[in-house]
């Protein structure tokens, strides 16, 4: 293998890895659609009535399985900037939430809920687990190493691998912030909006995938949270 094969396979596999995991997941979320269009309009069994609750745990492990696969393609950053992590996943919560606090939103009470299955302790634990690994694990790593790791580069240069992560451009930042605020369209368009440009800025100042992903965990851990205590599964 020449020394230009080599490069272009390198870059190949830098490609794959940072998009697939993404890709895996949102073909996860067009299944749940694909699936639920088959229920009949009252009743039916839940597995076809609302199959998020089979589908989600093994978008899980097969979104899980991909990042562990690829972990060593991904550039976490010299630093973790813990700390400036902390405070921006925290930042966030309070936007993800404040519309309810302080413009009076309406309770969000309709989405994933656990408490289906309350019969059964094992299977309620199970499922609030493989929630919370999605949630606070898996999704942060997988959005971020697509939003941050890959599009706010690739957008700079097709060569993505050859931009610093960190590196500033306009175009790059005004159209990944304006992506990341549409794929979460619907009463949380405007927090995401506000939340793109927050994580943008954030690998920008710190140069760090991994303060990234540690705000996004903070966040998403705190609405979990929050989730649990108030059950307003909506905001899953």
């Amino acid at each position: 293998m020449t020394t230009g094969e080599q490069t272009t396979c390198t870059e190949r596999r830098a490609f794959v890895a940072y998009i697939a995991p993404f890709a895996v997941f949102m073909a996860g979320l067009a299944l749940v659609s694909a699936v639920g269009s088959f229920a009949p309009e009252e009743g039916g069994p839940l597995w076809l009535s609302d199959p998020k609750y089979w589908v989600y745990p093994l978008q899980t492990i097969a979104c899980g399985a991909l990042l562990l696969w690829f972990w060593k393609a991904y550039e976490w950053g010299d630093k973790w900037h813990v700390i400036a992590g902390i405070a921006a996943g925290l930042l966030v919560l309070a936007l993800w939430i404040s519309p309810q606090w302080l413009l009076g939103a309406a309770p969000r009470n309709d989405g994933f809920n656990p408490d289906l299955f309350a019969e059964s302790s094992a299977l309620w634990w199970t499922t609030v687990g493989m929630r919370f690994l999605r949630l606070v694990v898996v999704v942060p790593l997988l959005e971020e190493i697509f939003w941050r790791g890959f599009l706010l580069r690739y957008l700079i240069k097709e060569d993505f691998t050859k931009v610093p992560f960190g590196t500033f451009s306009w175009f790059s930042f005004g159209i990944v912030t304006v992506m990341f605020g549409l794929a979460h369209w619907g009463p949380d368009f405007v927090p995401a909006l506000l939340t793109g440009a927050i994580y943008n800025l954030l690998a920008v100042k710190t140069r760090s995938l991994a303060c990234c992903v540690i705000a996004h965990a903070v966040t998403n851990l705190g609405l979990g949270i929050y989730i649990m205590q108030t059950k307003q599964w909506g905001f899953w």
